[in-house]
């Protein structure tokens, strides 16, 4: 209520580019991200009217404990059917743990610089692995819909003949 009161203020959702793209073994943890870039898209959409400004962060691997036992919680009951898929990724994030590419202290820094930014962006991905599984997916998507684009078209309802 105050925010609308005074027609302007800050909202900045935390995700993570879980929320962006998903990935094997990872599938709760992703859609509970993806639930909140739905969110933010909306909120961004319905409180900019009202100076109010929502971004989505989408912050990558960064150097921290979330890797670790203590807050990534791992089944020990393994399925080798899943072995190549989920199994593989306990691996990577494994050896991944605190090898992590992104810096916690910079990100702070750019979320505080980033809170007086007069016209930011609807969505933040932050940390250069996030880029480029960014710009990995949306050159997988253009290829689908290149290779679809008939199929992904054909379902409209007829074109009506224009009237005299």
């Amino acid at each position: 209520p105050q925010m609308r009161a005074q027609r302007s203020g800050r909202i900045l959702n935390i995700s993570s580019i879980g929320g962006y793209r998903a990935g094997a073994g990872f599938g709760v943890y992703c859609s509970t991200k993806f639930a909140v870039e739905g969110l933010s898209e909306a909120l961004h959409a319905e409180l900019a009217p009202l100076g109010i400004h929502v971004t989505v962060v989408e912050p990558g691997y960064f150097r921290t404990d979330f890797l670790d036992s203590t807050s990534l919680s791992i089944s020990g009951t393994s399925i080798a059917d899943y072995n190549a898929t989920s199994g593989a990724v306990r691996d990577v994030a494994s050896d991944l743990n605190h090898q992590q590419p992104g810096d916690p202290e910079r990100l702070a820094r750019v979320l505080v610089a980033f809170a007086e930014e007069p016209n930011p962006p609807v969505r933040l991905p932050l940390g250069s692995d996030t880029v480029a599984a960014i710009q990995k997916k949306h050159a997988s998507d253009a290829a689908i819909l290149a290779s679809w684009h008939e199929v992904a078209t054909s379902t409209d309802f007829a074109a009506a003949p224009l009237s005299a």
